[in-house]
This record gives structure tokens, C-alpha cells and sequence, in this order.
């Protein structure tokens, strides 16, 4: 099964997102946007830019 975006209201009334694996687990989560609209441009944004999206390593001594 395909991941999703799900769309959802905070504790604080403010809407975010979280992108699920096909089983459910939440593997991204998105910052606080004030508007439904503006958290659809980012969902958009990260469709748009994340299929070649560079992996740089920032764990050194991993």
C-alpha cells in the first residue's frame, strides 16, 4: 500500500501534517502552518522536491 499525507488540527488549533508509510508509521511530520492552504503548498513542495533530494551524512562518528 502507497503512503499519505494525512492533513490534521494540533492541540494548539494550528494545521500540520504527517506523511505514513503504507502500514501506518509516521515517517515525516511537518512544521505548524496557519492555514490549510499553506500546509497543501508544503505537501506539494516536498512531493516536488523530495524524489531526487540529496542524502548528505551529518553523523560523524556513527
Amino acid at each position: 500500500m502507497a503512503g499519505k499525507f494525512v492533513l490534521f488540527t494540533d492541540s494548539d488549533g494550528m494545521i500540520r501534517w504527517r506523511l505514513k508509510a503504507g502500514d501506518g508509521e509516521i515517517i515525516a511530520a511537518s512544521r505548524v502552518y496557519e492555514s490549510k492552504d499553506s500546509a497543501e503548498q508544503g505537501i506539494a513542495s516536498v512531493q516536488a522536491h523530495a524524489t531526487g533530494a540529496e542524502i548528505v551524512d551529518e553523523t560523524a562518528g556513527f
